[in-house]
């Protein structure tokens, strides 16, 4: 509630004012457009793909056996490794994909993938989604095999297989994990920085901004901290208010159970 530099003692009372200017502040709309973008496509393919994954790895073949043992690579790199290293992926001159276009000799240009309003914050998406995607995998291959044994007996018994059996018995036993996968999203998307910052630093022309490298600019380029911390109020405001939301629409277990 206060115009402040960060520097100076000096610091002058706005009351909510910081508040104000943030509600009136295109860039802040963006910033959470994009960080519901994140959420909406990239925890969609996540939850798909964590899912999908966990169910697969039930097995006892040599896939999945190798499966198990690289799903979780990606998540114990460093952020800034896995940031650093998909810059050089997208990178338009020596970059993994312009090569492999260059191959099937179907590429005119050179994509700048990161550079390109249009495909920068999809480039992001895919890189969270590769870096984030073995956490849900675990946590779905955990839930998995906390589903009784005598229950999967009896849907073979009945003939229930593959997509039948997942959609009319694994999918409604994992319900409450389900819940938690979906409130981390929200939380893993909506403070999402470290990763934005590294690759784009919020650009181009402001096309991948987040509401948390906003933040940063706000304090530490423009010097002002009254709109920075209003900024983390409202940040903070909103991932409980998505959080609480989630957990209420999910309450109603659909095998019955208590929540």
């Amino acid at each position: 509630m206060f115009k402040w530099s960060g520097l100076s003692q000096n610091k002058k009372f706005v009351g909510f004012d910081n508040f104000k200017d943030l509600f009136h502040d295109n860039v802040f709309w963006m910033a959470l457009l994009h960080n519901a973008e994140i959420f909406a496509i990239g925890g969609s393919i996540i939850l798909i793909l964590g899912l999908g994954v966990a169910h697969a790895m039930q097995g006892n073949g040599r896939f999945t056996r190798a499966l198990r043992s690289v799903y979780l690579f990606p998540n114990i790199m460093s952020l800034v490794v896995v940031a650093v290293l998909w810059q050089f992926l997208y990178n338009p001159r020596m970059g993994l994909f312009n090569a492999v276009a260059d191959l099937f000799g179907k590429q005119k240009h050179r994509l700048d993938i990161l550079g390109t309003p249009g495909t920068a914050l999809p480039g992001v998406i895919i890189t969270f989604v590769w870096f984030a995607a073995g956490f849900y995998i675990m946590l779905f291959s955990a839930g998995i095999r906390q589903i009784p044994e005598e229950v999967v007996e009896a849907s073979k018994l009945d003939g229930a297989e593959g997509f039948v059996r997942f959609k009319k018995i694994t999918l409604p036993l994992l319900w409450s994990v389900g819940r938690i996968a979906l409130v981390y999203l929200v939380i893993n998307t909506l403070n999402v920085f470290a990763l934005v910052f590294l690759m784009t630093t919020g650009g181009p022309d402001r096309k991948t901004e987040v509401m948390l490298t906003y933040l940063y600019e706000q304090a530490f380029v423009n010097s002002d901290y009254g709109a920075a911390t209003a900024l983390a109020v409202a940040n903070f405001v909103i991932v409980m208010a998505v959080s609480g939301l989630i957990l209420k629409l999910t309450k109603n277990d659909p095998t019955g159970a208590t929540r």
